[in-house]
């Protein structure tokens, strides 16, 4: 038993989670390649490449940051935006050059009318968004009937053996790295915990499949470390 307080649960204050990221933005990408091992920049590649984006399509980038995933999703000539509710995090991408739009917004009130885009992408932001069945019915709105979604997300190795050593990386190495490498050291123990409430990969594809997305399905990267979801906007294209 005891009375440490949980730091990360699943209802989360939109002004909450904005602080957070505004308090990690300065070191923000540095840290997360160096958690990840390098595997950001895979998961990144991985990303784009499930949006199946071609020249002159228009892809938001929700849950953008510093904007370094959305200019990975410029390399493929279509027109990427990318949207975050963290201001610091907008700022840090700009100070470092990226030549991509970013903008302000809120995952429940996109600043953006219904079907503009062809297809939306949200990478390790769902489960920091306050209601996520509602951020799923706001990335339809915005999507074209037969546009496309793609998650990207942690989720839970399914091998018993390496889910148990990831889990002891989790909740025990990684905040301890992360005391040595990032601006906001207490945001990396939120990310642990966060990431082992979050639900498992049929449980999500199954939350998307109920909130105005068809075809769902997913596949494992890095062992089931991230899980990476793609659907299609319900609806007959116009």
């Amino acid at each position: 038993m005891t009375d440490q307080p949980t730091r990360a649960h699943l209802d989360k204050a939109p002004h909450e989670v904005a602080a957070m990221f505004d308090g990690v933005a300065r070191r923000y990408d540095r840290t997360n390649t160096v958690l990840s091992f390098g595997q950001d920049r895979l998961w990144r590649r991985a990303t784009r490449l499930a949006l199946v984006l071609r020249p002159g399509d228009t892809v938001l980038d929700l849950a953008a940051g510093t904007g370094v995933s959305t200019q990975e999703l410029a390399r493929s000539g279509a027109y990427a935006v990318g949207a975050d509710i963290s201001l610091g995090m907008l700022r840090a991408g700009r100070t470092a050059g990226r030549t991509v739009s970013l903008l302000a917004g809120d995952a429940l009130a996109l600043p953006f009318g219904d079907r503009v885009f062809d297809a939306v992408t949200i990478s390790f932001g769902l489960r920091n968004v306050h209601d996520v069945p509602a951020a799923l019915r706001e990335l339809a709105r915005v999507t074209r009937p037969g546009g496309r979604l793609v998650v990207c997300e942690f989720s839970h190795p399914r091998a018993a053996a390496f889910r148990r050593v990831y889990l002891r990386y989790l909740m025990g190495t990684l905040p301890g790295v992360a005391r040595r490498v990032s601006s906001n050291p207490d945001a990396y123990v939120y990310l642990a915990e966060s990431i082992r409430a979050w639900p498992a990969q049929a449980d999500l594809a199954g939350l998307i499949a109920g909130n105005g997305w068809r075809s769902v399905g997913w596949r494992d990267l890095s062992g089931g470390i991230v899980a990476l979801h793609r659907a299609t906007r319900a609806g007959v294209p116009g």
